[in-house]
């Protein structure tokens, strides 16, 4: 009895769940009403067998010997635990089939209210057509002479730069110039050195040259008069006897 009242509560619980989960989406799919009653009429068929088996396993007992009495309470206590073990299984399969409803139903949802959304954007967008092509045209207008404004600034800039560039190159030109000046002038000044040092010393060369010659030509004289005074003496002795002079304190 016990175990036809725990069935009982479970049946009545299931059936309240499934006229709860039906009636809070009986505005909803086709689908899923349909498959609400055939969940209800499984439920009610799983129902029935378990009140037939009962009735099978009452009679089973009365006519069962006081010999048999521990083995019957055993066998009904398997049986009792297999059949809760369906009802926990097929709870199980009927939670999943609620949950893939549920599932079902919030993506169906979710597909309407984007086609709705999409309906209502592509109605709203037909309603203000021209108002949005008008503030189209006006932001491509608006945007066409900032971009114009944008070059025009870009190529003065560019022109300014080109300018400052020019004179970059022509102020880096004269000071190549003027660099380029000073190491000639440099250079003339340099060679004149060199000239002017060089005549002086071809000067001197000459001047050294010139006393080197008078000495040569000097000493020359010299051993030449030395050299005829010497053939005079020796003339003299041949042809007569020196004349003896004296004097007073002599040599």
């Amino acid at each position: 009895m016990g175990r036809s009242r725990s069935r009982s509560r479970s049946a009545s619980r299931a059936s309240k769940s499934t006229s709860k989960h039906r009636s809070k989406h009986k505005k909803r799919r086709t689908r899923s009403r349909s498959t609400s009653r055939d969940k209800n009429h499984r439920h009610s068929r799983v129902r029935s067998r378990s009140r037939d088996r009962e009735r099978k396993r009452r009679h089973r007992s009365l006519s069962s010997s006081s010999s048999s009495s521990d083995d019957d309470l055993i066998l009904r206590a398997k049986r009792r635990e297999e059949e809760e073990k369906k009802l926990e299984l097929e709870r199980q399969r009927l939670q999943k089939q609620k949950e893939l409803e549920e599932k079902l139903i919030e993506e169906e949802v979710a597909r309407r209210v984007e086609e709705l959304v999409a309906k209502r954007v592509a109605e709203e967008l037909e309603k203000r057509k021209d108002e949005i092509e008008a503030e189209v045209k006006r932001r491509v207008e608006e945007a066409k002479q900032i971009m114009e404004k944008q070059m025009l600034q870009e190529l003065e800039q560019q022109r300014a730069a080109e300018i400052e560039s020019q004179k970059r190159k022509e102020e880096e030109e004269r000071q190549k110039r003027l660099e380029l000046e000073r190491i000639m002038l440099e250079n003339n000044k340099k060679i004149e050195e060199a000239q002017r040092k060089l005549a002086e010393e071809q000067l001197k060369l000459v001047e050294d040259q010139r006393k080197m010659l008078e000495e040569k030509q000097q000493l020359e004289d010299k051993r030449r008069h030395e050299t005829k005074r010497e053939q005079e003496v020796i003339l003299n002795k041949k042809n007569a006897r020196p004349k003896l002079s004296f004097s007073i304190g002599g040599r």
